[in-house]
């Protein structure tokens, strides 16, 4: 049986690399091309496929709809292949990643699917952080963090995981004192918590029910969407905080408070630095994460 021709292996790295990276001039530096030597092995691989990959203008390079579906059929593949070559190899060691995860998103979202991911690269450990700053320490402390925030800094390559709702979350017996019909004298009586971090969702909410100047008795500020949560259920306050954060908590002490929908100024994030996408286990994790719809 005549074997097949397989693919100029260097070309089809430059092609992944470009791709991941989102830069030309990125991915030959990561090899140690110059950009020109880059472009002439991505040319070897159009001529090897009979299709044009790229678009060129200038110093920028995009992909075409036949490149983009070359990527998504080819990247699964050689995604397989690299888990073989683990697999039958007694010299891989573990993959190491160093993931800045805010708590109530590692409890609510992450560590319900890890078993998935563990299944799936057996070799890939993750070591969590939960401390403050973890955009900040990204590239630095952390290879990757998932962020609530309004936009990552522009210098990191980012992944927009959700689009949320704020609601003003209390207990049962809160909610029925103040009764179903907004007011704003029953709400001024009331003591708001609010994230240290996400100052703006109050805003948002105070903004959506026409009461900008509410003036509450008291703001209790947290640093942890778990304690907020509970501190609600305990009748302790009303919490500022995402639909999807209850809708997770699925605790019977807890309501929504009017029912009101407002769009929040914040989303959750996977960010890290774009050259770190070349690392196999930020790249894991992160194709993991987007694939899995976390």
């Amino acid at each position: 049986m005549p074997s097949r021709r397989l693919p100029p292996l260097r070309a089809l790295e430059a092609f992944m690399r470009t791709v991941r990276l989102g830069s030309a001039r990125a991915a030959a530096e990561e090899i140690g091309l110059s950009p020109s030597a880059l472009s002439r092995r991505i040319s070897n691989l159009e001529e090897f496929v009979g299709k044009k990959l790229f678009t060129r203008a200038r110093q920028s390079m995009q992909l075409t709809d036949e490149g983009q579906a070359f990527y998504e059929a080819v990247n699964p593949h050689l995604e397989s292949l690299a888990r073989a070559v683990e697999s039958q190899s007694d010299n891989i060691s573990l993959l190491r990643l160093r993931l800045g995860v805010l708590p109530l998103f590692g409890s609510q979202r992450l560590f319900p699917r890890l078993g998935e991911l563990r299944k799936r690269h057996p070799l890939l450990h993750i070591d969590i952080d939960t401390g403050p700053h973890l955009e900040d320490r990204v590239g630095d402390t952390l290879d990757a963090a998932i962020i609530l925030s309004r936009g990552p800094d522009t210098g990191l390559h980012a992944v927009r995981l959700d689009h949320n709702l704020v609601h003003a979350i209390c207990s049962k017996d809160v909610a029925a004192k103040i009764g179903d019909k907004v007011d704003q004298e029953a709400l001024e009586k009331q003591t708001f918590l609010i994230h240290n971090e996400l100052p703006a969702s109050f805003e948002a909410w105070k903004k959506a029910l026409g009461m900008e100047e509410m003036d509450p008795a008291a703001i209790d500020h947290y640093d942890s969407g778990q304690l907020m949560l509970e501190a609600a259920a305990q009748g302790l306050g009303v919490a500022i905080m995402h639909d999807d954060h209850l809708r997770r908590a699925a605790d019977s002490r807890l309501t929504d408070l009017y029912g009101l929908e407002v769009e929040s100024p914040y989303s959750y994030w996977f960010v890290c630095k774009p050259t770190a996408l070349e690392l196999r286990p930020v790249r894991l994790f992160h194709d993991w994460l987007v694939r899995a719809g976390l």
